[in-house]
């Protein structure tokens, strides 16, 4: 009576394992899913916040630039009108120049999309090369 009991314990064993196997893997799947969509969301986040915050930047730095160098070149009409101009086309060139430079930098040293996910992946791969290598010697 052991007899028959044992190979259907050891086919159900079996199939137990390959249910656990795959339920782990789905697990493993859905977990790094859920990391790639989480950091997609907060790179979204992050680009739409900094888009509003740019934009706002800019309308009001086109309001000074605009009220400023009309009250350079009012204040001074009578006796220096000409240089008012110039000087404030200077300052806000070179100003513009040094904000290009600097968005430029920012822009290039941003942070790599999905870094948490690809750190993740790379671990797992090498667990799992770890173990088949592990598996192989015994």
């Amino acid at each position: 009576m052991s007899d028959t009991t044992e190979p259907t314990a050891s086919k159900g064993g079996i199939l137990d394992s390959v249910k656990n196997l795959a339920a782990t893997l789905i697990t493993m799947v859905q977990t790094r899913l859920e990391i790639i969509t989480t950091e997609y969301e907060e790179e979204r986040e992050r680009l739409h916040s900094l888009l509003i915050w740019t934009m706002i930047a800019l309308f009001s730095a086109i309001l000074a630039v605009v009220l400023a160098t009309l009250l350079v070149v009012v204040y001074y009409w009578d006796s220096y009108r000409l240089l008012s101009i110039v000087v404030m086309l200077s300052i806000f060139t070179i100003s513009a120049l040094v904000a290009w430079r600097v968005m430029r930098n920012k822009s290039r040293n941003k942070p790599r999309l999905f870094t948490a996910t690809i750190t993740v992946l790379t671990k797992d791969r090498m667990e799992l090369t770890s173990r088949r290598d592990q598996h192989d010697h015994e």
